[in-house]
């Protein structure tokens, strides 16, 4: 890093605190870093700019100025770059991301790539001096779960935020969360996590890949296939190569929920027992693993039980309605995108128990504001992201959990201390997965 950019990043960190005791009670908006000349805004690279990737590009161009736009695929990165909330046609525009990752200019750097790429970049990134925005689910193992959080406590003088918005939902989210820690609901006995029922599809043609597409690369670390159109961009998560279908797709929004409200987001929590028996996938299945390569793979009909030794049972289901249901031994509340439902919340039970004070706790002793306004807050104040890695990590464990007892149709054991698989040697080879030569995720200590 040279010395110009390390006191400009230095600037970016702690040009609000002259404002002193102020900064906790003033609204984090685009506008805060819209006024700052062009040397003290936040310089982006967006790495992955697809459907989702360019909506968080827009995003980030509020706070900063978009330098570098990345992606395997051509067309992705000229429409980006042609966007005139992104690249607006003077953005450098590169297929290898490490490109993006050399360049002393950029302060952040926005993944938003398929699952299995996340979070080799996101290390490389953190190594490289970068602040990082990360699209869920951050993991595709559990190794990588570890992987991540090291870098992370290594580097901890960058700001990392996972792409968990629903952290960020007050009126939904935070209310349902801030009820059952406060204890409105009694005790938690169980929670239903409804994350949908799984895509079902194929068989389909393998053809030869696109020209704008680079099909080597967007494989990465997982095995050389043909290429077929269904395994690509957002059908990706259909495929456990690629990802963990609804177990991550879903389940890193609303396990993660769960698991915040009911403080098991820690290091050295989470379930003890995963069964895995209820569980259904579209092709058939040897020891884990799909028979059939041209055809989605991942569970779509299931009802995964992870049990908690506090005695909390966490449903993670296909079935009934997308969302998070919570009972407790004085109430129950369900809770999705769109409401907020149950006696609590009809009788008002919260009501003076959810104020500024209880969201500030929610937001580390932040305020309330929209997701990437917190990212960019902590990069100029300092602090962690209401959406963490180390919390987030905690979910995947059992989102991963779920998707292996599914893959395995049966009960697993699981330590969540020495975060091992136990008493179950096929099962446990699931922790991590090989990586193709060329591909491996760098280890940091």
């Amino acid at each position: 890093m040279s010395g110009k950019n390390s006191t400009r990043r230095s600037f970016l960190k702690t040009t609000t605190a002259a404002a002193g005791c102020a900064i906790p009670y003033i609204a984090w908006s685009s506008k805060a870093f819209a006024n700052q000349s062009a040397n003290d805004r936040p310089r982006i690279g967006c790495i992955g700019v697809g459907s989702m990737g360019k909506g968080d590009a827009r995003g980030h161009a509020n706070f900063g100025d978009i330098l570098a736009i990345c992606d395997v695929d051509s067309e992705h990165a000229a429409q980006a770059n042609a966007d005139e909330k992104i690249g607006k046609g003077k953005a450098d525009v590169y297929k290898d991301y490490r490109k993006v990752l050399e360049r002393d200019d950029i302060d952040v750097v926005s993944v938003v790539t398929p699952d299995h790429w996340h979070v080799k970049i996101a290390i490389e990134a953190l190594e490289a001096g970068k602040h990082v925005f990360c699209q869920k689910p951050l993991t595709l193992t559990l190794e990588e779960n570890q992987l991540i959080r090291a870098a992370c406590k290594k580097y901890d003088d960058r700001v990392f935020l996972v792409g968990t918005q629903q952290r960020s939902s007050k009126g939904l989210f935070l209310r349902a969360i801030n009820m059952v820690q406060q204890g409105l609901l009694g005790d938690i006995k169980n929670i239903t996590v409804g994350i949908n029922g799984g895509v079902v599809g194929g068989p389909f043609k393998k053809t030869t890949p696109p020209e704008q597409l680079d099909w080597d690369m967007w494989l990465g670390q997982a095995p050389k296939v043909d290429y077929i159109k269904e395994r690509c961009h957002y059908q990706f998560r259909w495929w456990y190569e690629y990802s963990g279908g609804k177990f991550t797709d879903w389940g890193a929004h609303h396990v993660d929920i769960a698991t915040w409200a009911i403080g098991q987001d820690q290091e050295g929590m989470g379930p003890v027992e995963i069964d895995g028996t209820d569980a259904k996938h579209p092709v058939p299945f040897e020891h884990g693993y799909a028979t059939e390569d041209d055809s989605y793979n991942t569970a779509h009909d299931y009802a995964v039980k992870c049990k908690f030794d506090n005695g909390i049972v966490m449903n993670v289901t296909s079935r009934g309605d997308n969302g998070i249901l919570f009972e407790g031994t004085k109430g129950r509340i369900f809770v999705n995108r769109q409401k907020i439902t149950g006696k609590p919340i009809e009788e008002h039970w919260d009501e003076g128990k959810f104020g500024e004070e209880e969201l500030a706790q929610l937001y580390k002793g932040k305020p309330f504001e929209g997701h990437k306004n917190n990212f960019y807050r902590c990069i100029r104040d300092g602090g962690q992201p209401v959406s963490d890695v180390f919390t987030h990590v905690q979910a995947m464990a059992t989102c991963h959990l779920s998707a292996i007892a599914a893959r395995l149709n049966r009960v697993i054991q699981w330590d969540p201390k020495s975060e091992r698989i136990v008493g179950d040697a096929e099962a446990a080879q699931f922790f991590a997965r090989e990586r193709r030569e060329g591909f491996d995720i760098l280890k940091v200590s």
